[in-house]
């Protein structure tokens, strides 16, 4: 009963980390406002400006948490306090490379989407290279 609570946990706290790290691109942020507002044009409202635009302001703070978040995990999984599995973990850490959010390492930009969407390519590659495998 304790172990599937904590395992839950660890679940939906790994989701938040892989969410929470998409939050510090500004390219993702920007992109989210844009599909939020196509959402809305489409229902019949007329939005002007940024609707999301506050986000800007919490995508480090968010990062950050992410990384907390995405730590916690690594040390859960290596103390061997929780089976937690590598693939989650690899998809986790390369949405987080990919979200960098600061604002001194943007003219590299190009470099953390292509790490970050690298692992995470790979990640669904090895996962669906498993799922076809075992068949």
């Amino acid at each position: 009963m304790i172990n599937n609570l904590k395992e839950k946990i660890l679940n939906v706290s790994g989701s938040l980390t892989g969410t929470l790290s998409f939050l510090g691109g500004y390219q993702v942020c920007h992109n989210a406002c844009l599909a939020l507002i196509s959402v809305l044009t489409i229902l019949g409202f007329t939005v002007a400006g940024m609707p999301l635009l506050f986000l800007t302001k919490v995508a480090v703070p968010f990062w950050i948490a992410a990384i907390f978040l995405l730590t916690t995990m690594i040390i859960l999984k290596y103390k061997k306090i929780m089976n937690l599995s590598s693939k989650a973990l690899l998809l986790y850490s390369g949405l987080i490379i990919a979200g960098v959010p600061f604002q001194q390492v943007q003219k590299f930009s190009y470099v953390f989407w292509t790490v970050g969407g690298g692992l995470v390519i790979f990640t669904i590659g090895w996962y669906f290279y498993d799922k076809f495998k075992k068949k």
